[in-house]
């Protein structure tokens, strides 16, 4: 809910983000996540709660008063009631010692637990708000727990992100001082390690809903990165379990990041759900999206491989897979569909007998043929090319969303770097337009996106998009024809995805 005018926020509500990887969580997005948690956890004294991610300490502060509120009638002194629910109920494993610190000043009023200034006199200064540094497992240069990369993490006079929830000695610690048995598990986990150096990140997430799940508390409630729900990232296995765990009965998907951590620009969105143990069953699941929300609609998540995020395109979707037709998944290329990487620039001599022409970023440049190993026999053959990476706020979380770059024909005597994924080859220069056409339709595109979680559009992406005869310029109208694609379906097409520029 919303603050009224003139009110002056805490801390936890304008502190500002460590980084993409650590996004502190504000107070009214924690009580959204807790929301779906059902009431009668606020009124049972007997319960254990645990955050996995302990950054401000915004989890357990906001639990605790839930609590003082639930727990009156149980325990009806204010003092008695605080000291059970902080000395029995409310524990946390912080991500740095900083954080730790955070916390315990969010919780205790004291970043000493046992300090004269504490709410509640624990009997140590860290109360149950614990961190202790923990070392990575290497092999082969990377861990063997988190993958981290140890030439990245070893350096001096840092912090090694060897997070205490993922790794087996971290658990050990901090069961040997609180224990490990939790009725209710929340947080934030960080999202992501740098992988090697470079540009390249792994995810990290997944790892604390892993171990959660494994630890079989009563609930689990969570806000994640929403990339698992189709993206890449070896995210596969995790999403095959996501989606068949039938004890998942809430999820609340939102595609702009934005409109849960204001300022940070999460690829693919955010999420948070309930992990409910002892009930299973079908999911209740939201999106929201730009400050519409469909929903809440029961589904079943393991319907496909990867999940429709939007329930409104299912009919649509289900219409189009009715016809038995060959995917056009058969006719994408892989990236890099010759070997050459993105920033290829070709040579820089004038074209001769023996190069051909090399579509890149930017203009087009020429390449020796001889220097093409990968896919050689495609040189001589019609085909299409379209950029990987869509263009601009592509990737869904900006509506109504481009999807795809536009797409051209490429002659016979050309490659490409890995700026763009081939689709073909076909017989003639008429095939390469009709096709060309195909993919430039609101159709085709909308197709693509219900795979799409971020601006690459890989080889997967295309696999719900069917085949057609490359005989006629493909129009909306003649598809939506031929595939009995309702006019309110098609108003919802034109929402979800531009129209491509003349």
């Amino acid at each position: 809910m919303l603050k009224p005018a003139g009110h002056t926020p805490s801390i936890l509500e304008v502190i500002a983000d460590l980084s993409n990887d650590e996004v502190f969580t504000p107070p009214k997005v924690a009580n959204a996540i807790l929301d779906l948690l059902p009431g009668h956890v606020w009124t049972d004294p007997t319960l254990r709660w645990l955050d996995v991610g302990a950054k401000t300490g915004v989890f357990l502060r906001e639990i605790t008063q839930r609590l003082m509120a639930g727990l009156a009638n149980e325990i009806s002194d204010d003092q008695q009631r605080l000291d059970h629910i902080l000395r029995k109920m409310v524990y946390g494993i912080a991500i740095t010692e900083l954080t730790a610190l955070m916390s315990r000043r969010t919780v205790y009023c004291s970043k000493r637990a046992n300090g004269k200034h504490s709410v509640v006199t624990m009997p140590t200064k860290e109360g149950n708000v614990w961190f202790g540094r923990v070392e990575h497992s290497y092999k082969n240069g990377h861990c063997t727990e988190c993958s981290a990369s140890e030439a990245l993490m070893e350096r001096a006079n840092r912090e090694n992100h060897a997070y205490a929830f993922i790794h087996a000695a971290g658990r050990s610690a901090f069961e040997e001082k609180h224990g490990m048995k939790f009725d209710v598990i929340v947080g934030n986990p960080p999202y992501q390690m740098d992988s090697d150096g470079n540009s390249r990140t792994m995810p990290l997430y997944q790892l604390f809903v892993e171990q959660a799940r494994s630890l079989r508390p009563r609930y689990i409630t969570m806000v994640i990165p929403s990339r698992w729900v189709a993206g890449g990232l070896g995210l596969a296995e995790f999403r095959s379990s996501m989606l068949g765990d039938k004890c998942i009965r809430k999820f609340v998907d939102y595609p702009d990041a934005g409109e849960v951590f204001p300022g940070v620009d999460i690829k693919g969105g955010v999420c948070y759900f309930l992990w409910d143990r002892d009930n299973p069953g079908r999911c209740e699941t939201v999106l929201s999206r730009n400050g519409k929300v469909v929903g809440p609609t029961i589904r079943d998540l393991d319907q496909f491989d990867v999940l429709v995020r939007d329930f409104r395109a299912m009919s649509i979707l289900l219409k189009v897979l009715s016809v038995s037709t060959a995917s056009l998944f058969d006719l994408v290329s892989s990236k890099r569909p010759f070997g050459l990487t993105t920033n290829f620039a070709g040579d820089t001599q004038k074209p001769t007998a023996s190069t051909i022409r090399l579509y890149r970023s930017g203009s087009p440049s020429h390449v020796d043929r001889a220097k093409v190993v990968v896919n050689s026999e495609w040189i001589d053959q019609w085909k299409v090319l379209i950029p990987k990476a869509g263009p601009g706020n592509s990737g869904g979380h900006v509506i109504p969303d481009m999807v795809l770059g536009r797409p051209q024909v490429a002659e016979p005597g050309s490659c490409c770097t890995e700026t763009f994924i081939v689709l073909g080859p076909v017989s003639s220069k008429e095939e390469a337009e009709s096709l060309a056409s195909y993919m430039a339709t609101r159709f085709f595109r909308f197709l693509v996106s219900l795979r799409k979680v971020s601006q690459d559009a890989p080889k997967a992406t295309y696999l719900w998009v069917p085949q057609q005869s490359w005989d006629r310029t493909w129009t909306d109208a003649g598809l939506y024809e031929k595939y009995g694609i309702a006019p309110d379906e098609q108003s919802f097409i034109a929402e979800m995805v531009r129209e491509m520029p003349a």
